[in-house]
This record gives C-alpha cells, structure tokens and sequence, in this order.
C-alpha cells in the first residue's frame, strides 16, 4: 500500500509533525493576512504629474494644517523642509514648533517666511518643565492651526512626492478621521542600515496590515494624519502627559478604531527620513518606542504575542524535528524509546525542510514586494537571522524595561516600585 508508512509513525512523530504544520499555518496566516496586507493600495491612486491645483480639484480640497516639532533641527529643516513647503496642494500651512532649539533654527525660520507665506511657527520655552514636551508642541500646534485636516510630520522627514498631502488627506474626506501612513528610512551602506530597514519594514507592515483588518493600534509621528475635531473631542494627550515618547501610538490607542481609521499606501505618500547609524543610537531609539507598549490596549498586547510566540515556537519544532531525523530506529535513551520505523526519519526530516522553505519564500515574497513599493532596502537569504535575533533584542529591551518600572535602585539595592 502507498500510504503504509502513516502506520509506522509514532505517537511522537505525530505530534511534531501535526505541531509543524499548525505553527507554520499560524504563520502563514500572519503573514499572508497581515503583513501581506499592509502595502497593498488602499483606494483610489491620483495619478502623479497630473495638474491638481485648477479650480474643480481646489473646490473639492480642504485646508490641511502640517504639523512639524523641532528641536536643535537646524540642519534638517534647511535640507528637508523645502519639500514639505513645496507641495503641489491648493490650500495648507506648515506650522513648525521650535521645542527650545538651542541653534540658528529661529535665523533660518525668518530667511523662509520670506519665501513661503504659508510658514508658520511658534515656540516653547527652554526653561519648559514637562515630561513630552513634543506632546506639547503638537498641542499647541492643532489649537493654533486653521484647517480641520492636520498632518503630522518629523523635522528630519522628506515626502517622496509632492503629492503627498493630497494623499495622506484623501481619507479624510470619507467617514475616516485618522489615517495611517508609512514612514521610512533612507538607503545607505551602513550595516546597521539593513536591520533598521527591515525592522522598520516588518513593524510598518504590521500596524498597517492590522489596522486595514480592523485593529489600529498604533501609528508613526513621521507619517500620521487626523481631524483636529477629533483630536480636541478625545481630550488630545490627556492622561498620555506623563509618558516621554507616545505622541504617535498612544494617542492612535485612544482615538482609533475600525470604523474611523484607514491606511495610505501608496508608493508617493511616504516620507523618508535618515536612519541611526551605530548600534548604541539605533537601540536607543528602539527603547524609546517601545516605551510606552505596555499602555497598549490588552486586546492588541495579546494580538502582538501571536506573531512572535508562534514564531519562535515554529523555530523550536524546526529544531526538534531536525534532532528527531537524525535519531536511528528503534534507539532507547533511558527509560524513553523511539520506535518509529526507519521511514519516518526523512519523512520527519523533509517535512520540516518544506515548513521552513514554504514560510521563507512567503516571507521573503511579501518583504521585498512590500520594500520596493516603499522604497525599502530588499532583503535576501539574511532575513533568517534578523528574523531571529531581532525579537530576542525586542524581547531584552521590554524584560529590562519591564524591571525598571517594577523596581528601583535605592542606597545600592533594588527595592519594588510602590503601586500607583
């Protein structure tokens, strides 16, 4: 009989294999369903190097109000802000908040308003003692904009396009009143570049993906746009003042659902910004961001578990599986006997060479579909190792943050934290 060798499997030849095949369904299923889904357009495309700025598209076109927190920016606001005062939309502002710059950053503001009118900026002391003074800025920001539409940008971002406004506002006219853009790193050859592109990439593609399927949880204050009704309706950053970083996901966390929030993924809605170049800045950014996760509704801190525990799971049974194949037939270790039949070593062994081959080349697929549409670095055969290493650096920073607020080092001893 062809199908004989089912009856030769052990108990624990099943569950390997059945544990395999469940985990790389798991997957499948995020990366097909989530990521997969998180550079697909969403919409409509305006076509770019059409004219928009005649009377019919003008007429149908708010204001939008962008918004820019800068501090010590100066050299970035002389090379990139020209891009975001260059736009090709009929109606905005630029309102740019100098968070107590310490560098030519109010010079180079006046030579600018002499150029675009449509410059604005305020202030905030340097003496200003508050926790997140962006969260500040941003405050100020809105209560002083004209429009309803607000968009939120980085000093040290370029929108790829000139359209850029007009497509990360558009669903803003619809019922939605948050919509989430992607925000990338530009290409060098640094070698922490490729960690940060594809770290990046995953996370972009994650809070993308689950938010086009219904779960927003978190946005980037590179690329983020809303109503300003919305914003003063939920209260802004009340509740949030305390947490340093968080002027992007928390408030996402507390304004978004899947009634009001879309996604912009168009290859001309991105901006682009410089990316850390050692590993001790990069660290720290990720430290940063990853802050404030544990604010998270509980409903997405357990939708963000399913991925990387099943992940690692997945590898673990690679791993088993891999052992198991080598292990002669009918061969006792102690009081445990494998008596699977000498077919079920390569039956063992290939189906887990399958798993991982199925699961690298969707993965691989979908990144590099997704990096070329976002003008990303591709990524090759070292995909594998970020994929492995890059949660457990997840995993250190969170344990240790996680410590920190937990306990506290007093006279040389670390003591718990008090409650509330």
């Amino acid at each position: 009989m062809p199908f004989d060798w089912i009856y030769d499997l052990s108990v624990i030849d099943y569950c390997l294999l059945g544990g395999l095949v469940l985990l790389l369904l798991v997957q499948l299923g995020w990366w097909i369903a989530i990521e997969g889904r998180g550079y697909r357009v969403e919409g409509r495309r305006t076509p770019s190097g059409s004219s928009h700025s005649d009377d019919e598209h003008s007429h149908n076109e708010p204001g939008v109000s962008v918004i820019i927190c800068a501090r010590n920016e100066y050299d970035n606001l002389r090379d990139y802000l020209h891009s975001v005062l260059m736009q090709d939309y009929p109606e905005y502002e630029v309102i740019v908040v100098n968070d107590g710059s310490e560098d030519n950053t109010e010079d180079l503001f006046k030579q600018l308003k002499a150029e675009y009118p449509h410059l604005r900026t305020t202030f905030i002391p340097r003496d200003a003692r508050v926790t997140s003074s962006k969260k500040l800025a941003i405050t100020l920001a809105v209560k002083a904009s004209k429009y309803e539409y607000l968009l939120l940008t980085d000093a040290d971002c370029v929108p790829v396009s000139n359209q850029w406004i007009r497509l990360m506002t558009a669903p803003l006219s619809r019922p939605a009143g948050v919509a989430l853009g992607y925000g990338g790193y530009m290409i060098d050859k640094n070698p922490v570049n490729r960690w940060i592109q594809y770290d990046t990439l995953f996370t972009g593609l994650q809070y993308l993906g689950l938010a086009a399927c219904g779960h927003p949880y978190m946005g980037v204050g590179r690329n983020l746009a809303y109503r300003k009704s919305l914003f003063l309706a939920s209260g802004g950053f009340v509740g949030l003042m305390n947490n340093r970083a968080g002027d992007d996901d928390l408030l996402i966390n507390k304004i978004a659902n899947k009634h009001n929030t879309a996604i912009v993924t168009d290859p001309e809605s991105i901006t682009l910004s410089p990316a850390k170049t050692t590993w001790q800045e990069w660290i720290k950014q990720k430290r940063r961001h990853l802050s404030v996760s544990h604010r998270y509704r509980t409903s997405t801190k357990v939708c963000l578990m399913v991925e990387p525990i099943s992940r690692g799971l997945f590898y673990a049974m690679l791993i088993l599986c891999a052992c198991l194949a080598t292990i002669p037939a009918d061969i006792s270790i102690g009081t445990w006997a494998f008596m699977h039949s000498p077919i079920a070593a390569p039956i063992v062994g290939w189906t887990a060479l399958a798993a991982f081959g199925i699961r690298l080349i969707t993965q691989l697929t979908i990144i590099n579909l997704a990096a070329k549409r976002f003008s990303q670095q591709t990524h090759g055969l070292a995909i594998i190792f970020y994929d492995i290493a890059l949660p457990l650096i997840t995993l250190y920073i969170m344990s240790t943050q996680w410590v920190i607020r937990q306990w506290t080092m007093d006279n040389g001893r670390w003591t718990k934290m008090p409650r509330g």
